[in-house]
């Protein structure tokens, strides 16, 4: 039965608790005895509260028998990213800086919104120090490694979220993404990923790389990630910038199909970005079966560099710099030796940039936000490869022999949509010849949420996409 459960998606829990076939307390012993399969290999989790997680297991199953579950996901063992707020337990973002000490008597909105709706909260997942790189690893916790291969990285910043769903440690998990951080590991752990429009999901406390930081599921289906983002999507006070509510429900909208879609595929961002031909021949098959579907297909570029002078990544990086270094600001000289040597030296670049420095990055980030405005007038959707690589080894920031400095360098897709707000998600399309997941990306205008889901979905009804069980014991 263990074996069974974990294997589940959220909705398949929840139907199976309907039926009484099994309950609440039994999907999340399967899940914690997973975790102790898993764990200290992987190191997806910071912190697991089995006992907790058990008495909200046994209350949500009490409410099952009863026939009255509290909301959508009522007894679905969900694991946090240790970025976000959780009620009773101490939220470290992967630093060494943090105290445990305090309170810890307030849950973030989307952690508050899952806890209304009854679900059993399993741990804590790992995250690099304050999310701040595509891969996670921390002087506190060290590095988390892949389901696929343990040698190689999960990805991040929500690595932990990410390798924790792809080993059947619970359905669901919640991550954030500022520059790819939920789109990233779940191409690379072979699950599925979505960054919601900014707003979408209410955010608090407020990130300090502001409207960058978005906050999203990561699932094994586009319909289990619809059906967190119908709880976590709804309104919270604590967030001046979110959006209003939603305007119908995010399952609701997965049906339909592609057929009549305008869509444009961009193998290489006009050949600015090199692919790995594995991963590029993976995506371009996703993408001829999307035309068999019904999508007009186009092979076309999004204007995310039209030019040097409008390369997002200069921009992106002040933006990012900046609020790292702001969130150190409060830490003694002394206390700074104990960051990441990498985030140490963003930091220090962040702290020298000017107001004006920072404003013409906005100005870089809302004209780029005008080209893409003007895209999807006439493309509904855009595909790509969610990145042009598969996992490489676990502990460092950039592929060995690369030549890049900064992780944003193996991330092109990814970042640009942070700073256009727009919505995207990673769907697993295939493995490349090492047997490591390939990710393709969906991006849509910003408020059309329902048309990723709704073509991400149409991908795993196709069997195009799908979960790929590691080899992980």
């Amino acid at each position: 039965m263990t074996s069974e459960l974990i294997g589940l998606t959220a909705q398949d829990l929840i139907e199976g608790y309907r039926k009484g076939e099994f309950s609440p307390v039994d999907a999340t012993r399967a899940v914690l005895a997973r975790i102790e399969e898993t764990e200290p290999a992987l190191n997806a989790f910071v912190r697991v509260d089995a006992e907790g997680a058990l008495a909200r297991a046994e209350a949500s199953a009490r409410r099952w028998r009863e026939g009255e579950p509290m909301g959508l996901v009522d007894g679905v063992p969900v694991s946090v990213k240790d970025i976000l707020l959780q009620k009773g337990a101490p939220t470290l973002r992967g630093s060494k800086t943090v105290s445990e000490q305090g309170s810890w008597d307030e849950d973030s909105p989307s952690v508050a919104r899952l806890r209304e709706h009854g679900a059993v909260f399993v741990g804590k997942t790992t995250t690099p120090e304050f999310g701040w790189k595509g891969v996670t690893d921390s002087p506190l916790s060290g590095a988390t490694r892949n389901p696929h291969d343990t040698s190689r990285t999960a990805g991040g910043s929500s690595g932990g979220s990410a390798a924790a769903v792809a080993v059947g440690a619970g359905p669901l998990s919640l991550g954030t993404d500022g520059g790819g951080s939920v789109r990233i590991p779940a191409s690379f752990c072979g699950i599925f990923g979505l960054k919601p429009t900014y707003g979408r999901v209410p955010l608090y406390p407020a990130s300090a790389f502001g409207t960058l930081s978005h906050v999203g599921p990561l699932a094994r289906t586009a319909s289990d990630a619809a059906l967190m983002m119908d709880v976590i999507s709804g309104p919270d006070p604590r967030d001046w910038s979110a959006s209003g509510p939603p305007s119908g429900g995010f399952r609701d909208a997965l049906h339909g199909g592609v057929r009549g879609l305008r869509v444009a595929y961009s193998p290489a961002l006009g050949g600015q970005v090199a692919v790995r031909p594995d991963v590029a021949a993976v995506v371009r098959a996703a993408v001829t079966r999307l035309a068999e579907l019904g999508a007009y297909v186009e092979e076309v570029d999004p204007p995310v560099q039209v030019e040097r002078s409008t390369d997002p990544v200069e921009a992106f990086h002040t933006l990012w710099f900046s609020g790292a270094a702001r969130v150190v600001q409060p830490l003694p000289a002394s206390r700074r030796q104990l960051l990441d040597p990498g985030l140490r030296e963003i930091c220090t670049r962040g702290a020298r940039y000017s107001a004006l420095d920072y404003l013409a990055a906005v100005d870089a980030r809302m004209a780029l936000g005008r080209r893409m405005g003007a895209f999807h007038s006439t493309y509904d959707l855009l595909v790509t490869p969610t990145v042009p690589i598969t996992a490489f080894e676990a502990g460092v920031e950039v592929p060995r022999g690369s030549g890049l400095r900064r992780w944003t360098g193996w991330t092109p897709f990814t970042y640009p949509f942070n700073l256009t707000q727009q919505p995207a998600a990673s769907v697993p399309v295939g493995l490349d010849g090492d047997g490591l997941p390939v990710g393709l990306q969906i991006v849509a205008a910003r408020h059309r949420d329902d048309l990723v889901l709704r073509t991400a979905h149409a991908f795993y009804e196709a069997e195009v996409a799908s979960h790929t069980s590691p080899n992980t014991a």
